[in-house]
């Protein structure tokens, strides 16, 4: 298992991506801070990971309040006594075109999806720099490669998260901590579930694949960029999309 030993917490962690990779980790021997604002799917989670012999801890974190990240960091901590990954996922989307978009609808994907990220690294970067290892990573876009039609919040803050990255990358690498970003495509998520039959066909219709992404596989690109085996990768920005942006 190639996470065995690590310690780490992921952020959304109770659904979509996040939930397919906190059950990843724990699949490849990690321990995981599952955290996330939903305290029932905490829970699911948590049982899942636990039934297959796991080992994980539940927190409610909104990623936008410092204290109880500061809290969740404290107590893996003090039953774990490391920090080796931090897994940057949490997010959301409310979308308008620049002309209906209104202040909060900016301010709360910005809060969220970049504020956030910043807000969980900043909380565990001096715990890796004294253990002089670890690796963030951080859920992007393909969105954040090439903007959107109704995301100017989202497209923003996910363009963001990549500069960030890369920022970490060039300031960190010398620290023995590695900083990469993963950019998924069309997943099949609960969001993307939402979207009308017609719509879905038609982003279907733009991948070579001929298919949505699963959470699975892009949980499966975290785990690998996490291990020992991506220990040269260092502020790559990875496209897992199924070729959508050839």
């Amino acid at each position: 298992m190639r996470l065995t030993g690590k310690v780490a917490a992921i952020t959304g962690g109770a659904r979509g991506i996040g939930h397919s990779t906190a059950v990843k980790f724990a699949a490849e021997g990690a321990k995981v801070a599952v955290c996330d604002i939903n305290a029932d799917l905490t829970r699911q989670t948590l049982e899942e990971i636990r039934a297959r012999g796991g080992e994980a801890e539940g927190f409610k974190v909104d990623v936008t309040n410092k204290e109880e990240i500061a809290a969740m960091v404290k107590s893996v901590m003090h039953k774990w006594g490391r920090i080796d990954c931090v897994v940057n996922n949490a997010g959301i989307v409310m979308d308008a075109q620049l002309k209906n978009m209104t202040d909060e609808q900016f301010d709360r994907v910005i809060d969220i999806n970049l504020k956030g990220v910043y807000n969980c690294t900043r909380a565990v970067v001096d715990i890796m720099l004294a253990q002089q290892s670890g690796v963030i990573l951080t859920t992007s876009s393909i969105v954040g490669l090439y903007g959107n039609f109704g995301q100017t919040n989202y497209a923003a803050s996910k363009f963001a998260v990549i500069g960030m990255t890369k920022t970490w990358a060039r300031e960190l690498g010398r620290k023995g901590i590695r900083a990469n970003a993963v950019c998924p495509g069309f997943v099949a998520t609960p969001i993307v579930s939402k979207m009308p039959d017609k719509v879905l066909q038609e982003m279907v219709g733009k991948v070579p694949l001929g298919r949505l992404g699963r959470p699975d596989e892009i949980a499966s690109v975290f785990a690998f960029l996490a291990s020992d085996e991506a220990s040269y990768i260092n502020g790559a920005v990875i496209s897992v999309d199924g070729g959508m942006t050839l």
